[in-house]
């Protein structure tokens, strides 16, 4: 499987042709989409879900919340709920998790869906739920208002994955980067690795 890492929470997994584009937000390039013929979206926020870009694809199956299901209005637009299994370009979809972390005061409040593809890659969107279930790689978010470093290093070693790469960078400079990679590197026993917008790994 090739995982592409775009701007700040957007992936593209391939394999055998196949093609599946995660959380492709409003700071993702375009090019996360060519060839995509089914999208996960994990909620509602514009850094995860660009409505405008995808109103422009309706031949896109995309699977998302249902409040954001309802948003995008298409008939290939499909709610999925914690615990929901399916398919989407060929690959094993698992839902899990269900709510949005925290920011202050009960906010943001709104549904948040983890998906793990294949059941080897997971990407929790804003959260830092625990799946059931081991995972291989982790998809671990950088920055948020509603995350500090220590957050993410202690996630990490709760789902403890054999790798994790860093997601949900868009709020961060070249220092910051640094930082949470330094953090990443010496305290999580994962394989952690930083990807540049537009590179990819094998895994």
């Amino acid at each position: 499987m090739l995982l592409t890492k775009y701007t700040h929470a957007c992936v593209r997994l391939e394999q055998d042709g196949r093609v599946l584009v995660i959380d492709p937000g409003v700071w993702a390039e375009p090019q996360a989409l060519d060839g995509a013929t089914d999208v996960l979206i994990t909620h509602e926020h514009a850094d995860h879900a660009d409505l405008d870009r995808l109103k422009s694809l309706p031949d896109l199956n995309i699977f998302t919340t249902l409040d954001l299901t309802a948003r995008i209005g298409s008939a290939n637009a499909q709610a999925v709920l914690p615990g929901d299994e399916f398919t989407a370009a060929g690959f094993h979809v698992k839902a899990v998790g269900g709510k949005h972390a925290e920011i202050i005061d009960g906010l943001p409040g709104c549904a948040n869906i983890g998906f793990i593809i294949d059941g080897a890659v997971y990407h929790p969107g804003d959260s830092l739920f625990v799946p059931h279930e081991p995972v291989t790689t982790l998809l671990v978010p950088a920055s948020g208002p509603w995350l500090k470093f220590g957050e993410a290093v202690a996630f990490t070693r709760a789902v403890k994955p054999r790798q994790a790469i860093a997601i949900h960078d868009g709020l961060l400079n070249e220092r910051g980067i640094a930082n949470f990679s330094g953090w990443m590197d010496n305290n999580t026993g994962a394989e952690y690795s930083y990807l540049s917008p537009g590179t990819h790994i094998d895994l």
